[in-house]
């Protein structure tokens, strides 16, 4: 079983449903493939890279699945189209949801459509938050940084507060 890192966003609609929702769909379509673990409070930012648009709320869950990576990801879009969000939507624009693999077991992967851990994820505080929430010691594969030490180096600190 690969212990798995999902970063939560919703800036459109009714946010905090529309986490719940995404929650609650991972465990039904998953066919017993991921099991949620543990999940953060919900946090709420500035919108990060588009500024012109809503604040989002924020939530990271850790999850245990079976599933390979690829196939995680398909799972994770095919929840994001079942909310409502569709594929012509504009790079850091707002959305309904977004599920992220923040990270995966330790795991690197580079291939194209999907980089784990999340490439922005170590200058994101709307990711690194709640995740220091749930798993402060965890370790980035690649620069060996704990979640809670890269959330000490972040200049910009102080968009994001609990929401729930």
């Amino acid at each position: 079983m690969a212990r798995v890192y999902i970063g939560l966003g919703s800036n459109l609609g009714c946010r905090e449903e529309n986490l719940a929702r995404a929650l609650k769909r991972l465990s039904e379509i998953s066919n017993g493939s991921v099991k949620v673990l543990r999940c953060s409070s919900i946090y709420e930012s500035k919108p990060w890279g588009k500024t012109e648009q809503p604040d989002f709320l924020n939530q990271v869950v850790e999850v245990e699945t079976t599933l390979e990576p690829k196939a995680f990801l398909v799972l994770l879009k095919k929840i994001e189209r079942e909310l409502g969000r569709t594929q012509d939507a504009e790079r850091w624009g707002p959305r309904i949801i977004d599920l992220d693999i923040v990270f995966w077991n330790g795991f690197v992967l580079n291939e194209g459509d999907l980089v784990i851990p999340h490439p922005y994820m170590s200058d994101r505080e709307f990711v690194l938050a709640p995740l220091a929430e749930i798993s402060s010691k965890l370790k980035h594969p690649v620069t060996g940084r704990t979640v809670e030490e890269m959330l000490a180096s972040i200049s910009e600190r102080g968009s994001v507060r609990r929401f729930s």
